[in-house]
Order: C-alpha cells, then structure tokens, then sequence
C-alpha cells in the first residue's frame, strides 16, 4: 500500500485486531471488502460474496481460509499477506474497523453490514461465552497494554453494562459507516433484510458487484447462502475450532428479538440514550428497520 494512503488511517487496535496490518496490503482492482460490527452478519456476508464470485461452487478453500480478517492477529501477518497476494480469484476480504481505520481504494467495493445493535449484542453473547481462546487473546493484551476482552460470566445484564461502553466496536461503526454512505462504491446491506428476502438482497449485492450471473447460477448461490446449509457445511464456510460447537456453535441462531426476553426497560432505555448519543437519527432508525427506514 501506498505511504500517503497508510498514513491516513486512524489508529485503531484491541485485543484482536491492529489496523498497522494494513500497511502491507498490496490492493487489486476489484478487490471486495466486507465491513461490519462484530455479529452483523460478516461470515453470512463473506459467504455470500464468496459464492457470487464462485457461483457453480468451486470453492478451493472454506471462506474462513480465502476471506481474511486483515488486521486480526490469529496469523503471522507475513503469512497472511502472502496468501492473499497469491490469491487467484477476486479477493473478498473482511474488516471490523470504522470507515476511518479502513484505506478507500477507488477500484474496490465496500459492503457495509448493519443491524440492530440489540440483537447484536445477544450474538456478541454467545459468541463470547463459547469462545475458547479469550484467555490467551487477554494474556496478549496485556503484554500490548490494552484492554481485556470482557468476559461473560453468566449475567446477561452486566455483560450488557459493559457492551454499552464499547464505542467503536458497535455504535462508532455505524456512524462512521453511515458518512460514508453516498460513495459509489459502498453498499449497505442490513441483516434483516437478508433474513426477509435473501434472494433479493443477493441480487442486489450481485449487482452493485458488477457480476453478470444467470438466473439458475443466483438461485444455487441463494441456496448455498441459506443458514441451513451453512450450518451444515464447514468444508464451505469452515470449522470454526476456536468456538464450542464448531461451526454451529458460532452460527447460532441467526434470528433477532432475542433481546426482548432478556434486557429490562431500564436497559432498553439505557441502550436508546447511547444510541442517540453516537449515531445520527436516519443512521438509528437504519439500525433497526433495514432498508424501510430509507424509503
């Protein structure tokens, strides 16, 4: 990557990611990057533009192996950028940065993932209670001098307390994101929307990638994208080791509304305040109608 263009990304590192493993990245025109909150559907997403770009299913890897997260640490960043570099397909590749960390290739497309930050958090639950390796992440930290990931320890409610204070790792991300919105090449895409019509959303993305499928090409891709079948088939989507349950540990339930049985009014409240605070009013109202809240 070009100096001028590494040296305008904000600083932005936690107890997984480093946003310096940018600086190595050497871009292609048409490289897809998928941006998102933690637990707004990346993985769905990921999978979705990795068959679009492989629409007969000729994957050569699961896309948990050709769609890096760049700037996570779980692999020697050498090692990562080589693979990447040696990548023969266009390249979808994954971040959980704000617009800001993020370099804007002009010869790129950027999907954005949103959705309601409530549900989010009930996915950010149990992912963090099934991850097995949050001590190690936490033992590392400590030796960066940075923060701990917060773990849950049974009680949803101060799990919660703590999630709110999280800036970026949710509300930071929409608002930067929703700027952004008029670039040309950035798509928002909410995680409802995908769940009420994924056929649709599909051939939405599709074109907002420039890919010319056939119709029979769309419906396996559809097919293929469903949470049905990607929980059913790790050698598609991967294993997941660091999850209990694997794979099915990590994609759980995939439904929203969860949080109506769980947070109290005070929390809800707690949690609109916070909203408002961060993310402008069209951006909130994005979060939790998807695509209606633009009509």
């Amino acid at each position: 990557m070009e100096q001028a263009i590494f040296d305008q990304l904000l600083p932005h590192e936690n107890v997984i990611a480093n946003f310096r493993r940018w600086k190595q990245f050497e871009p292609r025109a048409g490289d897809i990057f998928v941006c998102t909150p933690g637990k707004c559907g990346t993985t769905w997403m990921q999978t979705i533009c990795c068959n679009l770009v492989r629409p007969d299913g000729d994957f050569e890897a699961s896309v948990a192996e050709i769609s890096p997260w760049i700037e996570a640490m779980f692999q020697p960043e050498e090692d990562m950028h080589a693979a990447i570099n040696r990548m023969t397909k266009r390249r979808v590749l994954k971040s959980h940065s704000p617009a800001t960390s993020v370099p804007w290739f002009d010869h790129s497309k950027y999907i954005f993932v949103g959705r309601d930050g409530r549900d989010a958090f009930m996915s950010w639950l149990n992912h963090n209670e099934r991850l097995k390796i949050i001590d190690d992440l936490n033992r590392q930290a400590q030796e960066r001098n940075l923060p701990p990931m917060p773990k849950y320890t049974g009680d949803p409610h101060a799990f919660f307390e703590a999630w709110l204070q999280q800036k970026d790792a949710y509300f930071g991300m929409i608002a930067a994101y929703w700027e952004q919105r008029h670039r040309e090449n950035l798509l928002l895409v909410h995680y409802a929307d995908l769940k009420a019509d994924l056929e649709g959303e599909v051939r939405r993305i599709a074109e907002f990638l420039e890919l010319n499928l056939t119709d029979a090409q769309l419906t396996r891709v559809v097919e293929r994208c469903t949470f049905e079948y990607m929980r059913e088939h790790p050698e598609m989507v991967g294993g997941f080791e660091a999850f209990e349950g694997g794979l099915k540990g990590f994609i759980f339930k995939g439904t929203n509304g969860r949080w109506k049985d769980v947070l109290t009014e005070s929390e809800l409240a707690a949690y609109e305040a916070r909203l408002s605070e961060l993310v402008p009013p069209d951006a909130a109202a994005w979060t939790k109608q998807g695509r209606k809240a633009l009509t």
